[in-house]
């Protein structure tokens, strides 16, 4: 028993012992296990990364240079993270250019957890495996050019925080299977191609605190109600959409929200005043919708609103008091609304304000003094309204104020002196109110200033002589006043000013010499004033002058001869003063001269023969009632661009055969002189009024057919002309037979052709017709086809030629001929023939309805031929009303309202078809001119529908024409939206610089893009354009600045057709309707005796000028802008 009993404690020993060893022996061999796994596990992500960075032709980036296949452990490599067990936690690679598509095998890397490739030009397609790695918490492959759709099997990824996508070329819809990712806190897919309606089901998110998808113009229908769900939820951006209804009251339970930005939509309804109750909401952005209703009161709950933008809306009513509770709000717009009511007085409790902006509503009452509370306000645009009373003097207490536009109000009283304080101040525009009082010295003082506009009130004084301290100066307007006293000497300090308008006042005294110092003035405008005394000499010196005015003055002396030193000028305008002396051959030297205007002077002697071999004048030349004789010049004939001529009022004698050969003339007045003979046969001549022939007593003026000849050199009597008259009837009617002859010839060879093989025929009239009407219509084929003869043909393109069709109601059509085709992909249809893709696309084409878009009437085709029926247009198109001359100089009134209708067709077919079209030959051919010069969208013979199967793919078919193909399709064979954006650019600049694409004019060959891009500011508008107010001609640069963004070589930097027409439609402002060229063109008054007494043809008014806000609106979208 005790030997036993000894024993036990020896066995329990040694089975410890055992039981030890084999607990060491497996720890020793399971830590083995996983070294070797990890070893091995780290081979193969390696190998898995080395494989996928080479995988590229082109070498790795240097930041990645580590990365080697012969160090097993990529823990060591640069932006790769690794767990402690070695595996491949996390990728982080950013703004480095790797042109890969993403990994293949994604799910060999198991414990992911966070995958981070940005701003790295990755392509290709999102993997489907991605869904394998389940420990993902962050996917970040934004700013790269993915395309393709979001895989569904994202869905797996249950532990997701962040994914962010945005700013790829993803399409398709937003996946339902999102909403299994509960974990997801930020959601960023804007600046992609993603479309259908937004999945209710993300409502399910409750963790999800930042939602953005933005930038997807093809996202549509209305915003889930279920978001009223996600509570978490800070930011939520679906601006730059086609989200369209109302915003739910849901929003309103949202207590963490901080910014909704919903602008650039197609959002409805009224702003739900639950919106009062997103407590933290610190940015709102709503503008450039639908909305109606007045600005809710609610809105005054929000303590921590910052940004309050609802501009461009529909909204009515007044302004809430309870505005004046949001103590933190630093901007406001609501500008282009219908507001009506007063500027509250609670805003003077908005300490904190920066902008406050109401332009273009029906605000009434006065600015409130309280406004000045606001020490740090920037921008005070209170512009188109209807505020009447005092400018309050307190608001020159705003140190930081940078702008105040106060113009097209009911104002009154003087200008505030303390506005002079305003030491920040750069732009001050007060026009068209009832100001009265003297312009404040104090104005001048203030060196920052560059604008000072102040036209049209009822401003009395002199201008101060402290004018010549504002050195910042560029643009001083001051017409249309009652300022009196002279041009301070003063003003040649001005280094800046190139602009100078004191039209319409009481200035006496003469022009300062010292104006000269104003070496950077452009346009100068001294009408309607007393000046007096000789035009200076140092007016010669402004190198840069365009356009000069100083007409409807007392100027005495010779027309200064240096004048012919200013080669940039292109408007001169002395009109209705005391002239005399000759007129200086020198103005011939002004090579870019337009339009010259010595009427109502007393100039004498001849018409110098340099002065008409000017080919730049193209507007007018007004010569009338001086003192002129002699003959007209022989070399006027040179003149062939002119549009209006008027030499009437003088002595000038001889015949009129000189003008014979002017056949661009729209008007000519060469009454009352002492002209003899006949007179030139031709159309202008044909047409004239007899009173532009009065008061010549040795002319021909009775209208009979022999006061019309040809030949300049001899002087037919009549019957001598009757009878050469009848030798070249008789020539016409001769050839005329001959003629005919031929074509019945040609004609009954055809018709024997056809009648052997009828097969052939190009309209195939043995096979039956087949007739779709889009519109109800009185015609039939039958009539459609007789009219389809060669007389009637208007144009020819590359889709099929042009017949203009009289119906026999009367009705004008015009009948589109498709060329016949031979794709071999077509499939006739057994039954009727037609091609399935045509009949499609002319289904498609027939339900559009848009003002802007020439309407589809109906189609007729067989098995030969496909007939397309529009709208007949009778102004042609934007091509010939440009280039053509064939009348006055498009004026940039016609020209803005058919480029903003075209821009509004365009984006018609972009964003409101479904599916959408693009056009794909937008040319200024194809732009036709309606009745009333309204813009129609025309030809879509190369028009294709573009759906989610086949956006964006590679064209067979050569699309557009030479001169507007945007710069991609060279290259990648690719149309979309944005070519037909880059295209429409191309139509903007030459409406703006009138040249075409490719331009003989322009030297070396430059396409119009390159052309405008190496010149500067008005250099490159339209010189016809030049005289336009500066109102018009800042719309015109503003509009030079979109273009410019049209045709940016990157498509995806472009703007959308709906961006465009938006920004035309914003630096549209209301202007003077009288304008210079307009005065020009207008007939002579009908009293012609009197007509050099009251003034003739003259080109004096002053317009109000246009306050830009375009620029402070794109600022506004990039700066503050959450999609």
């Amino acid at each position: 028993m005790q030997n036993s009993r000894q024993q036990q404690p020896s066995s329990f020993f040694i089975s410890s012992y055992s039981f030890f060893c084999f607990i060491l022996l497996f720890h020793t061999t399971f830590l083995y296990g996983v070294a070797f796994c990890s070893t091995n596990s780290n081979n193969n992500e390696a190998s898995a990364l080395f494989s996928w960075l080479h995988s590229s032709s082109s070498p790795p980036p240097l930041l990645l240079s580590n990365w080697n296949i012969h160090d097993s452990n990529p823990c060591n490599w640069t932006c790769i993270t690794c767990s402690t067990l070695g595996f491949v936690t996390e990728i982080t690679i950013e703004s480095t250019p790797l042109e890969l598509p993403l990994p293949p095998n994604l799910s060999s890397f198991k414990f992911l957890q966070k995958l981070v490739i940005s701003d790295s030009n990755l392509t290709g397609q999102i993997p489907q495996d991605i869904g394998d790695c389940t420990s993902l918490t962050v996917v970040d492959l934004s700013s790269n050019n993915l395309v393709g759709s979001i895989p569904s099997t994202i869905r797996k990824l249950h532990n997701l925080v962040n994914l962010s996508l945005n700013s790829n070329q993803l399409s398709g819809k937003i996946p339902v299977e999102l909403s299994n990712c509960i974990g997801l806190k930020s959601l960023l897919l804007f600046d992609n191609q993603l479309s259908g309606v937004i999945p209710k089901e993300l409502g399910k998110l409750s963790n999800l605190e930042v939602l953005r998808a933005g930038g997807n113009k093809d996202i549509v229908g209305k915003i889930p109600e279920e978001f009223g769900e996600c509570s978490n939820l800070t930011v939520l951006g679906l601006a730059d959409t086609r989200i369209s209804g109302s915003l739910p009251v849901s929003l309103g339970k949202l207590s963490k929200l901080q910014t909704l930005s919903v602008y650039t939509t197609m959002l409805s309804g009224e702003i739900p005043r639950e919106l009062g109750n997103c407590s933290e909401l610190v940015d709102l952005f709503l503008y450039e919708n639908s909305l109606s209703g007045s600005i809710p009161p609610e809105l005054g709950k929000l303590q921590n609103l910052q940004q309050l933008f609802l501009w461009q809306n529909s909204l009515v009513g007044a302004i809430p008091e309870d505005i004046g509770n949001c103590t933190s709000l630093r901007k406001i717009d609501f500008s282009l609304n219908s507001i009506s009511g007063t500027i509250p007085l609670s805003l003077g409790n908005l300490l904190n304000l920066e902008e406050f902006m109401i332009s273009d509503n029906n605000v009434s009452g006065s600015i409130p003094s309280l406004l000045s509370n606001a020490k740090n306000l920037q921008q005070l645009q209170v512009d188109t309204n209807q505020l009447s009373g005092l400018i309050p003097p307190e608001l020159g207490r705003l140190s930081n104020l940078m702008v105040f536009f106060a113009w097209q109000n009911q104002l009154e009283g003087s200008i505030p002196s303390s506005l002079g304080n305003c030491s920040t101040l750069q732009a001050l525009d007060l026009s068209r109110n009832t100001l009265t009082g003297s312009i404040p010295a104090s104005l001048f003082r203030l060196q920052n200033l560059t604008k000072l506009l102040l036209i049209s009130n009822d401003l009395s004084g002199s201008i101060p002589p402290e004018i010549g301290s504002c050195s910042s100066l560029v643009r001083l307007r001051l017409g249309n006043n009652r300022i009196t006293g002279s041009i301070p000497k003063t003003i040649g300090s001005l280094k800046s000013l190139n602009f100078l308008d004191l039209s319409g006042n009481q200035l006496s005294g003469p022009v300062p010499e010292e104006i000269g110092g104003c070496s950077e003035l452009q346009m100068i405008d001294l009408s309607g004033n007393n000046l007096e005394g000789p035009l200076q000499n140092s007016l010669s010196t402004l190198s840069s002058l365009q356009v000069l005015d100083a007409s409807s003055n007392k100027f005495s002396g010779p027309v200064p001869a240096s004048l012919g030193h200013l080669v940039s000028l292109s408007k001169l305008i002395l009109g209705k003063n005391l002239l005399s002396g000759l007129i200086p051959g020198s103005l011939s030297l002004c090579s870019n001269l337009q339009l010259l205007d010595l009427s109502s002077n007393q100039l004498t002697g001849s018409i110098p023969a340099e002065l008409v071999r000017m080919e730049s004048l193209e507007i007018a030349l007004n010569l009338s009632c001086n003192f002129l004789s002699g003959k007209i010049p022989a070399q006027i004939s040179a003149l062939s661009k002119l549009s209006m001529l008027d030499l009437s009022h003088n002595q000038l004698e001889g015949n009129l055969q000189p003008l014979e050969e002017l056949d661009n003339l729209v008007s000519l007045n060469v009454s009352y002189n002492k002209f003899s003979g006949y007179l030139p046969d031709n159309k202008l001549f044909r047409q004239l009024s007899p009173k532009d022939l009065a008061g010549n007593q040795g002319l021909c003026t009775s209208g009979q057919d022999y006061c019309f000849v040809k030949d300049s050199g001899t002087a037919l009597n009549a019957n001598e002309a009757k009878k050469s008259r009848r030798i070249k009837v008789a020539i016409c009617l001769l050839i005329a037979l001959t003629v005919i002859m031929i074509v019945m010839g040609i004609t009954a060879v055809i018709k024997a052709r056809r009648t052997i093989r009828d097969d052939d025929s190009e309209l195939g009239e043995s096979w039956s017709w087949q007739f779709i009407p889009f519109q109800k219509l009185n015609f039939t084929v039958e009539q459609v086809l007789r009219r389809l003869v060669d007389r009637n043909i208007i144009g020819k393109g590359c889709s099929g030629v042009v017949y203009r069709a009289e119906m026999d109601s009367g009705e004008v059509i015009a009948v589109k001929k498709l060329w016949p085709t031979t794709d071999a992909g077509e499939v006739l249809d057994e039954k009727t023939g037609v091609r399935d893709s045509f009949s499609a696309e002319v289904r498609t084409l027939g339900s559009i309805r848009h003002k802007n878009i020439v309407r589809f009437l109906g189609c007729c085709w067989n098995r030969k031929a496909r007939l397309l029926i529009f709208d007949y247009m009778p102004n042609g198109s934007l091509s010939s009303l440009l280039h053509e001359r064939t009348g006055t100089c498009l004026e940039w009134e016609l020209r803005y309202r058919i480029l903003l209708g075209a821009a509004q067709g365009i984006a018609y077919l972009h964003h409101d078809c479904v599916p959408p079209i693009v056009h794909r030959d937008i040319k200024a051919n194809n732009i036709l001119i309606g009745i009333q010069f309204e813009p129609y969208i025309a030809d879509f013979g190369l028009a294709k529908l573009v759906d989610d199967g086949d956006f964006g793919r590679s064209s067979n078919t050569v699309a557009g024409s030479y001169g507007y193909i945007a710069p991609e399709y060279g290259y990648m064979m690719k149309i979309t939206e944005k070519s037909d954006v880059y295209s429409y650019g191309i139509v903007l600049l030459e409406v703006l610089t009138g040249k075409q694409p490719i331009d003989p004019t322009i030297t070396d060959g430059l396409h119009v893009v390159d052309w405008v891009r190496q010149k500067k500011g008005l250099d490159v508008l339209d010189p016809r354009l030049l005289s336009r107010p500066e109102s018009e001609i800042e719309e015109m640069m503003q509009a030079l600045g979109i273009a410019m963004l049209c045709v940016n070589p990157s498509p995806e930097e472009r703007p959308t057709m709906r961006d465009i027409a938006a920004m035309l439609k914003e630096i549209r402002q209301e202007r003077e309707e009288s304008a210079k060229f307009d005065a020009l063109l207008k007939d002579s008054p009908a009293n012609e005796g009197n007509k050099c007494s009251s003034g003739g043809v003259m080109a004096a008014s002053s317009t109000v000028p246009v306050m830009q806000r375009l620029n402070s609106k794109i600022n506004n979208n990039t700066s503050f802008s959450v999609s």
